[in-house]
């Protein structure tokens, strides 16, 4: 944003998230770049840390990451051994995806990376209104996914 930024712009919600969308990603991007990880990286590490083995399906689902997306991130996942696939012994056409040890570290890893990037993209709100902006994002958001 400058001076010149129209200030019919600067009153629309739209705009203000896609321009702070744009800042946060390019923040992730940095922050994942340097402990040599992507976004994907950290949701399907998340996912598996918080709910345990997964199914690729269910890590999409979780995610909200597309199915292609999912085998692609979990293919460089695996190759770097910070996840395990084996088959599913209820169903041996899929298969369970398990984080390791590495796997969980590199989650830690990121997962301060993540809350540094917290801190640079919302420096100017307190905690509190971190706080309420979580909220009001959480609302918005929910509205528009009802599940």
């Amino acid at each position: 944003m400058t001076d010149e930024t129209p200030s019919r712009l600067m009153e629309l919600p739209t705009w203000l998230i896609s321009q702070t969308s744009a800042q946060a990603h390019r923040l992730l991007s940095e922050a994942f770049a340097a402990i040599d990880s992507r976004g994907y990286h950290y949701r399907l590490l998340a996912a598996l840390e918080e709910f345990g083995p997964a199914s690729q399906a269910t890590l999409g689902r979780r995610t909200g990451i597309d199915r292609s997306d999912v085998v692609a991130a979990l293919n460089d996942l695996a190759d770097r051994g910070l996840i395990e696939r084996s088959p599913d012994p209820s169903d041996r056409r899929r298969n369970i995806v398990t984080v390791t040890a590495a796997g969980s570290e590199r989650f830690r890893r990121l997962d301060k990376a993540l809350a540094g990037v917290q801190d640079d993209l919302l420096a100017p709100l307190s905690p509190a209104e971190r706080d309420q902006l979580v909220a009001l994002l959480t609302r918005v958001l929910a509205h528009h996914n009802p599940e």
